[in-house]
């Protein structure tokens, strides 16, 4: 009945037109045709990483991670970055009660939630490469929280990176970003 019908013809129009809208709007806009956004482009174009000095005590800045932490936790100032590829590095610096000092380079996903360890460093101020290079997710932990503090309160305010290595080293002195609630 409705085969070559001009009310047909109108409903498949009717029907296609916001398919075509949408597809002209977000070509205007500058989305992208395909799947991929630029959060898991930047993904793909990870920056090469060389690893930086080996840190002093004087560059170091404590910051504060849970009422339940025992240990200290530290940023090398000097090493704070913010690549091209969304990814902020650093070092840090955990301090035990026990007396001992892990230090690692690291690297931080914001939009993802993720970190990353580039290599740990000996007590003689050498580096040692990670064996395992992959992307872990942050948990927000009671004890060793370091990574979710460092996410939340310093380095990815509202889920996000710092624009520059000084806007995290002036976050991380006062004690938090001024975008943490």
């Amino acid at each position: 009945m409705l085969r070559n019908s001009p009310l047909r013809h109108l409903i498949w129009l009717l029907c296609l037109c916001p398919v075509l809208a949408s597809a002209e709007i977000g070509e205007a806009v500058g989305f992208r045709k395909s799947v991929t956004n630029d959060f898991e482009e930047s993904q793909q174009t990870e920056e090469a990483t060389t690893l930086p000095p080996y840190p002093k005590d004087a560059d170091l800045i404590e910051f504060y991670v849970s009422p339940a932490a025992t240990n200290q936790f530290f940023l090398d100032g000097t090493t704070l970055s913010v690549g091209k590829d969304g990814i902020v590095r650093y070092i840090l610096v955990v301090k035990t009660t026990g007396g001992a000092t892990n230090v690692s380079y690291e690297g931080i996903r914001c939009g993802a939630n993720e970190y990353k360890l580039y290599a740990t460093g000996r007590a003689d101020g050498t580096w040692v490469r990670a064996r395992l290079t992959a992307w872990r997710p942050i948990e927000n932990k009671t004890v060793n929280r370091h990574h979710a503090a460092l996410n939340r309160d310093f380095l990815c305010p509202i889920g996000n990176p710092i624009y520059t290595a000084e806007e995290g080293r002036n976050a991380l002195r006062r004690g938090k970003h001024p975008l943490v609630p």
